[in-house]
């Protein structure tokens, strides 16, 4: 009866923080707090990428490919939920934001001695804010919760 009550109480936990996810990753509430967050999130991979041996350091825990997908995975995801319009016009903002992004980090990196750009990175980088934004896409288009 005692595992049972635990249970219980766990997934109420578990349900009030769903619900707060929800919240904040997903409703209009949050939108331009979501939007602005991915210009910071942009500005302080830009600014610690380029730290000297920051990318060295970052490479023992993941390769570029995975930082890069992930990185920019995520800066698609906010703008996405952080725009307004139907979810078509998301999608091709969020793609072309990625897109602008990557190329000025990849841009910045050129100029420093212990760096280089590359357009690899940047094709990466646009892969993952088209995978993203096409599965925010079709996720977005079957809502019954208006945007």
């Amino acid at each position: 009866m005692l595992r049972w009550y635990f249970l219980h109480r766990w997934l109420l936990q578990f349900s009030a923080v769903l619900k707060l996810l929800h919240t904040l990753f997903l409703t209009s509430d949050h939108a331009r707090l979501r939007y602005w967050g991915a210009m910071t999130l942009f500005a302080l991979i830009v600014v610690i990428g380029s730290i000297p041996g920051a990318r060295a350091d970052a490479a023992e825990v993941a390769s570029g490919i995975v930082l890069h997908s992930c990185a920019y995975a995520v800066l698609a995801f906010l703008i996405f939920t952080g725009s307004r319009g139907v979810p078509a016009q998301r999608a091709i903002k969020s793609v072309l934001t990625i897109a602008a992004f990557g190329a000025i980090d990849e841009f910045v990196q050129s100029f420093l001695p212990y760096r280089h750009g590359a357009v690899s990175d940047w094709v990466v980088d646009c892969t993952a804010a088209v995978l993203m934004a096409t599965v925010m896409w079709a996720l977005w288009t079957t809502r019954k919760v208006p945007a």
